[in-house]
C-alpha cells in the first residue's frame, strides 16, 4: 500500500518511507553501542510495533531475542486512563535480562509507565524504551524513553503499524488522515 492506494483519505505524509529508515539506522547504531557486550531481550507491543519491532531489530548487531506483549487500556473514545490489561502475557523469564520495549508511539505515556513498571517487577537488569514516534505535548505521565525516533505533534497518525480502525498499518510511512474518514 502505498500514499495512490488511499486517494482522498490521505491528508499528508508526515514522515517518509526514507527518513524512518535513516532514522532506524541511527536508533540502531545508538542501541548496539549502548548494549555492547550484553544480549538483549527485545518485547514488541502488539499491534502497532510490528513494523518497527521488525525493521529496528534487523538492524541491529547486538545479540538478542525477541518476545511480544499485548495490552489494552480501558478509558474513554480515543484517551487512554492508565488502566491496563494484558492480552497476551510474554513468554520470557526476565529475571537478570537487559530488556528493550519496542513501541510504535508514545502519547500519554500512562499505558507504558505501566508496562515498564510490570516489567521491572519481573527482576530484570534493566528495562529501556525505545519508540518511534513520540508526541511530547500529550504526556500525562513523565516516562523516560531512551531512544526515540522523531517527536510529532499532537495528532492523530497512521502508517507504519499505526491504525485507524486496524486500517492503514501496511503504510510504509506516518500520514495524517482527512477528516472525512474520522468525522473529525
Amino acid at each position: 500500500m502505498d500514499s495512490t492506494d488511499m486517494g482522498e483519505d490521505l491528508k499528508e505524509i508526515l514522515i517518509t518511507e526514507e527518513q524512518i529508515s535513516s532514522r532506524l539506522d541511527e536508533l540502531a547504531a545508538e542501541i548496539d553501542r549502548d548494549y555492547e557486550g550484553r544480549e538483549i531481550l527485545v518485547i514488541g507491543v502488539l499491534k502497532g510495533a510490528v513494523m518497527v519491532m521488525a525493521d529496528l531489530t534487523r538492524k541491529l548487531h547486538t545479540p538478542l531475542t525477541m518476545d511480544w506483549m499485548a495490552v489494552s487500556s480501558y478509558g474513554s473514545g480515543t484517551r487512554s486512563s492508565g488502566v491496563v490489561r494484558i492480552l497476551k502475557d510474554l513468554e520470557t523469564d526476565l529475571e537478570g535480562r537487559h530488556v528493550l520495549i519496542i513501541e510504535d508511539i508514545v502519547d500519554s505515556g500512562l499505558t507504558l509507565s505501566w508496562l515498564k513498571t510490570n516489567l521491572e517487577s519481573r527482576g530484570p537488569a534493566s528495562v529501556e524504551i525505545a519508540t518511534l514516534l513520540r508526541k511530547p505535548d500529550a504526556a500525562s505521565v513523565d516516562i523516560d524513553v531512551e531512544y526515540v525516533g522523531f517527536d510529532i505533534p499532537n495528532e492523530f497518525v497512521v502508517g507504519y503499524g499505526l491504525d485507524y480502525d486496524q486500517k492503514y498499518r501496511n503504510l510504509p510511512f506516518i500520514g495524517t488522515l482527512a477528516p472525512h474518514v474520522y468525522g473529525g
